[in-house]
């Protein structure tokens, strides 16, 4: 089974940059999308033998998140724990036969941290909805996390302590989450690799000489250890600034 997540910082702008190609190319069994940036209605992808799930934000143009996946699942949430609703479109859960497949577009404490708090709090929700599911059967949990784990998970570690996506406080939930029974397959397969990013700022040349960030993860259940067969990182795909990432399971 290959899933693959990608923060398509506007899925409309996407598709006009060779979406469909990669999408077409990759052939994932589960394909998460981030940020897609849209309402109901404004876009309509022909995705054959796919079946399509997409939460909206309320506010217009602003974040959402989107799975299509080859295999229907038994059901369909929006929200975590008994939140029906989910203004910001940040969270889609399937449940399958054997795993539940949670993607999300994790709340950013933003530049000036104005909301680290609110953050800090989406953080403990999410590591106790997910241990609620992983009780029930094993966690496949992807996304744009908004956090650069480890100092080897951004290119300017040091002069970026304390900056939004890379602060004691966001790092140390990530711990948690871990801590928890969770596994990030990434730095499973690749525990020293240094220089893998997966988010680059839009400043000139930033890109082309990977001053970036780890911030999107494959995250699964301890116990899904034994399936796992490879993570990548797609970072040669252009059309957002992320680039998708990729998780090989036998499930």
């Amino acid at each position: 089974m290959k899933l693959v997540s990608w923060n398509v910082n506007g899925i409309r702008a996407c598709v006009k940059k060779g979406f469909l190609d990669y999408f077409k190319e990759v052939d994932a069994d589960i394909f998460c999308l981030q940020e897609t940036k849209l309402q109901e209605g404004q876009i309509e992808l022909e995705l054959e033998g796919y079946h399509q799930y997409w939460n909206y934000a309320l506010k217009k143009g602003y974040s959402g998140t989107a799975i299509f996946t080859k295999q229907q699942p038994l059901s369909v949430k929006y929200g975590v724990g008994d939140e029906q609703e989910e203004p910001e479109g940040r969270i889609i859960t399937l449940e399958f036969d054997t795993f539940y497949m949670v993607n999300v577009y994790a709340l950013n404490a933003k530049r000036d941290l104005s909301r680290l708090d609110e953050r800090l709090e989406w953080e403990d929700k999410i590591r106790a909805y997910l241990v609620e599911l992983d009780a029930v059967k094993p966690v496949v949990y992807c996304g744009d996390l908004n956090v650069a784990h480890q100092s080897r998970d951004l290119k300017n570690a040091k002069s970026n302590v304390g900056n939004s996506g890379f602060t004691m406080e966001e790092r140390e939930k990530m711990t948690d989450l871990l801590a928890a029974g969770f596994l990030d397959t990434f730095r499973y397969f690749y525990p020293d690799k240094e220089g893998a990013y997966t988010w680059w700022s839009y400043m000139a040349k930033v890109r082309e000489r990977n001053i970036g960030w780890r911030i999107d993860y494959f995250i699964v259940s301890e116990r899904l250890q034994s399936h796992l067969i490879d993570a990548d990182i797609h970072s040669h795909i252009l059309g957002s600034d992320h680039c998708p990432i990729v998780l090989e399971m036998n499930l």
